[in-house]
């Protein structure tokens, strides 16, 4: 029996497949996997292009990312240890920057998400991230890089794919002014106000939430970033500005067309004391990281980096209604499934 999803975002709602065969018999879901495949293999071309290690992730560890709004994490035992699934990698990012100057990886995430997100069509229980980590490096370095490596994926997409992309009903020439990259910016401030004028009741203190993130992506035909959250909004590991105390060194990637919020990223903080203060603001007990902690005390490098969503960069890039139809084996916030 397949699953009806409620809509409050304007767009129709797919039925969750009964079965995975159903699903990944589906000719859509053929074209939409092919194009991913294609996805991945210039995502590695380019950034090892760049000199970039890639390396594969861990998928357990003693702590993971804890700045994951409003998501549960999973615990597993680990002989007698409580260990967690990863929902981001992105302290072992850091770490990794100890032996590599840049790195990547494509990591699987787990994430019990709200069951509101249902809805959002954005979100996963279980998706990847293409991962990227850049040591001595700015926020604008990182989000450059980003900027490259998402025209550079979609133009070989539209140059190589033209048959899927007619397929899925994609038009290629929705991809103009993304291919050319160039994006445009604006702050968190900023973003606010926009969504406050139009009615929507953004708190200025905390990040976009998923309907204002709709609301921003639909008024372009082309990405743009998010710049200087707040701080309080994001995690530990997001550089304050030392010359702008309260506000963050981060920033967001939103694809156009109101697919929302493709990737995130910042300068990281990586001085001990900092890192301790920061976790004890936002809420975290510093105990809980020891190993991240020794490494920090011992010097972890100044980086910045970021992680795109893979299942929502496919969504936007076939034109899909929904991440989980770019997910060959799909987990549905609260839907039981293979």
């Amino acid at each position: 029996m397949t699953s009806t999803i409620a809509e409050p975002y304007g767009r129709i709602a797919p039925a969750f497949p009964a079965s995975p065969d159903q699903h990944l018999m589906a000719e859509p879901t053929r074209a939409t996997l092919r194009v991913q495949s294609r996805m991945l293999a210039a995502t590695r071309s380019f950034l090892t292009a760049q000199g970039f290690q890639e390396l594969l992730p861990p998928v357990i560890g003693p702590v993971t990312d804890p700045g994951i709004r409003g998501s549960k994490q999973v615990d597993i035992d680990f002989y007698g240890h409580k260990y967690k699934l990863m929902t981001s990698a992105i302290l072992y990012k850091q770490a990794s920057l100890m032996a590599f100057e840049k790195i990547f990886y494509i990591a699987p995430n787990v994430r019990l998400e709200p069951l509101e997100t249902a809805v959002t069509h954005r979100h996963l229980a279980e998706f990847h991230q293409i991962d990227v980590e850049i040591r001595d490096a700015g926020r604008e370095d990182a989000m450059e890089l980003a900027e490259r490596l998402v025209a550079h994926v979609v133009d070989e997409v539209v140059r190589e794919m033209p048959g899927d992309l007619e397929l899925l009903g994609r038009d290629r020439d929705a991809f103009r002014e993304v291919v050319q990259g160039a994006f445009a910016r604006t702050t968190h401030r900023e973003a606010t106000a926009d969504l406050v004028a139009l009615g929507h009741p953004q708190d200025p203190g905390a990040e976009i939430d998923w309907e204002g993130e709709e609301i921003l992506s639909a008024k372009t035909s082309r990405p743009f970033f998010v710049v200087d959250y707040p701080k309080g909004s994001r995690g530990f590991y997001d550089q304050e500005d030392s010359e702008r105390p309260g506000i963050l060194r981060n920033f967001d990637l939103i694809a156009p067309e109101g697919y929302g919020e493709l990737a995130s990223g910042s300068e990281r903080e990586h001085d001990y004391a900092a890192l301790v203060t920061r976790m004890r603001e936002t809420g975290e007990n510093p105990a809980k990281y020891g190993w991240y902690l020794d490494l920090a005390r011992r010097g972890i490098p100044a980086s910045s980096g970021f992680g795109i969503g893979l299942e929502r960069f496919t969504r936007y890039v076939t034109g899909r209604t929904a991440a989980w139809e770019a997910s060959a084996y799909p987990k549905l916030p609260g839907v039981v499934s293979a």
